[in-house]
């Protein structure tokens, strides 16, 4: 799902978008910013911020270390089943390389302060002596919870890998050491997949006002140079089987680009563990022609065991795209009382088939826990605002891990939600403050929390030297 939060509709509501697949309307109707700005009001607002430590090469694990934190309850066979990948990490970091397991590993209740004082780090810079820059969390996020990912990454590059079977963490483990010992290099290419489906505003103004600007971007920085080649499929070309031929190998893209609605369903729903998240594509006929059919949206059960995923990094902007919470992130909808949306929290599908496949796994996806909001590319003036999408990507473009590079999004939440405390402090004084701007602030602290990596944080565009 893809909540935009979009205003601009006829009765000037905020479009919370996301396409719920028994009714094929939005999962969260629309809300006056006025209504918005009761709710916040009646909860006070607390964010975490910290602050970079200068002088950290992330480029370097040896500098900047890689971690590994487990439950202390985890089942050994899945250590085990890592076992290429963390002999591999710790070669790389050396002394700066650590696993939290067993008792060092994360306790049921733990927020990321309650973790990271254990081992003597106090809110401020990273010190990798004590505490790695790159944790790679292990388990699913019902053991581990996203609330303890996200705190972390305010700081941290953090991603998370959650699979069923042990197999399938060997699987990955295998696929990330082959692209970084050489064995696997993709095109250097960009390819950018947009929808924008009819009688959706809120597809029309990711396709507008995010991809295209994004795509023009990294063509003219890299028409001068020509090293990276930069394709797009908006629109009309968005279409399922035209995700299916980039994901089967027509391209073979170093990073891959989606903006779309993700997928939803009821709690309950036999389809949710499966398909939600699942992108929906430009075969969608839009709001009001009924539920939606498989045949609309590219799900994990879509990708055939000989696709060409390996060494892909994708970003899928996305509602649902990286998971789903087991209670409702927006509780403020039943006052404040948590309100169950799946039987557990859980990853998305189709990252973990990814990062899985049989034939070689991709080696991140960065997704959205929950849902996405427009907020993240549109702000006070009527201009698209990509600068955080863009900087992450010429970051990758210029081989730096995915977790560095996803620090524009943990300082851009760090920044959002300041803003919106002081907002709210000055409201409770008494001030009268426009309630379209408190909804902005609200949605886009939101939206720019709930990026998440799946995968290893510490990955890099797999790529041969030009």
């Amino acid at each position: 799902m893809q909540s935009n939060g979009l205003r601009g509709a006829a009765d000037d509501l905020c479009v919370f978008n996301g396409i719920d697949g028994t009714t094929g309307d939005y999962l969260v109707q629309p809300m006056s910013a006025d209504e918005i700005l009761a709710i916040l009001t009646k909860r006070p607002y607390r964010p975490t911020q910290r602050a970079m430590m200068p002088g950290i090469d992330p480029r370097n694990l040896a500098e900047s270390g890689w971690g590994v934190i487990f439950h202390r309850n985890a089942d050994p066979a899945v250590h085990k089943a890592l076992g290429a990948l963390l002999r591999h990490r710790h070669k790389q970091a050396g002394e700066r390389y650590r696993e939290f397991t067993g008792t060092d590993g994360y306790r049921d209740g733990d927020d990321s302060d309650d973790f990271l004082s254990r081992f003597g780090m106090a809110p401020g810079p990273v010190n990798p002596k004590r505490m790695p820059y790159y944790l790679l969390i292990v388990g699913d996020p019902e053991t581990i919870p996203y609330s303890f990912q996200t705190q972390l990454d305010v700081q941290y590059a953090v991603g998370r890998i959650w699979f069923e079977t042990p197999e399938q963490y060997a699987q990955y483990a295998q696929s990330v050491v082959a692209a970084e010992k050489g064995e696997i290099a993709r095109e250097r290419r960009f390819t950018f997949f947009g929808t924008r489906n009819r009688r959706d505003p809120a597809t029309k103004m990711s396709a507008e006002s995010l991809v295209k600007p994004l795509a023009k971007s990294l063509r003219l920085a890299e028409k001068s140079n020509g090293r990276w080649d930069v394709r797009a499929h908006l629109a009309a070309a968005a279409t399922k089987s035209q995700l299916g031929s980039i994901l089967q190998g027509e391209g073979s893209p170093a990073l891959l680009f989606t903006a779309s609605h993700g997928m939803g369903f009821p709690n309950g729903d036999p389809r949710q563990l499966d398909s939600q998240g699942a992108l929906l594509c430009q075969d969608w006929p839009g709001r009001g022609q009924g539920p939606v059919v498989p045949e609309h949206y590219f799900a994990a059960s879509d990708l055939p065991d000989d696709a060409d995923v390996a060494g892909l990094v994708a970003f899928c902007f996305a509602c649902h795209g990286g998971g789903t919470p087991r209670f409702d992130d927006f509780s403020h909808r039943n006052d404040w009382q948590p309100r169950e949306i799946a039987p557990r929290a859980f990853v998305s599908r189709l990252p973990q088939r990814l990062l899985s496949h049989p034939k070689g796994g991709a080696l991140a996806v960065i997704g959205h826990v929950e849902r996405a909001w427009s907020q993240s590319f549109l702000w006070r003036t009527a201009d698209s605002q990509t600068e955080v999408f863009e900087s992450t990507l010429r970051l990758l473009h210029d081989g730096y891990p995915v977790g560095a590079a996803m620090e524009y999004f943990n300082q851009r939440y760090a920044e959002l939600a300041a803003l919106l405390t002081r907002v709210l402090q000055r409201i409770q004084t008494g001030e009268t403050i426009d309630p379209q701007r408190v909804s902005a602030l609200w949605t886009a602290q939101n939206d720019a929390r709930s990026y998440v990596v799946v995968g290893d944080p510490a990955v890099r565009l797999a790529v041969a030297t030009p």
